[in-house]
């Protein structure tokens, strides 16, 4: 358990390309323990951005989330369907497009979205596994760097 907890946090830290993953944030859904990230692309080092096909933007916010069986000695990773949207004050949808990066032994889903200076972003996320659908919800300010 503890080394899969380490290898997403790493995970993490590669994607995001800094050593401050106090950020991330995790929920219980059902049997699954989902973290989850938002960020500022401009977190992300130039050269991670280009491995992981993101862009960097000063308006375009990075979501990075991971699945774990929380009923599975060790917790492993969950290959699942993950799909959602993202609304921002004014109530206007915007719909993510989800990529699927496998680490080591933590799989993680990315999607960006763009965003105005100083706006709070409302995340909506299905995630799906053969019957089991779960929903995450957060939001999230956003600052233009």
């Amino acid at each position: 358990m503890k080394h899969v907890l380490t290898s997403i946090l790493a995970a993490l830290v590669i994607v995001v390309g800094v050593s401050d993953v106090k950020a991330e944030q995790s929920k219980r859904l059902g049997p699954w323990e989902v973290h989850y990230n938002a960020f500022n692309s401009t977190l992300l080092r130039p050269e991670m951005a280009k491995q992981y096909q993101l862009s960097r933007s000063e308006t375009l916010a990075t979501l990075n989330i991971s699945v774990l069986d929380a009923t599975a000695v060790g917790k492993p990773a969950q290959q699942v369907e993950i799909s959602g949207y993202v609304m921002n004050p004014l109530s206007q949808q915007q719909t993510l497009e989800f990529n699927q990066s496998l680490g080591s032994e933590a799989g993680y889903y990315l999607a960006q979205t763009r965003f105005s200076n100083l706006e709070t972003l409302r995340f909506f996320i299905t995630i799906k596994q053969g019957n089991q659908t779960q929903e995450l919800r957060f939001h999230k300010e956003f600052w233009a760097n």
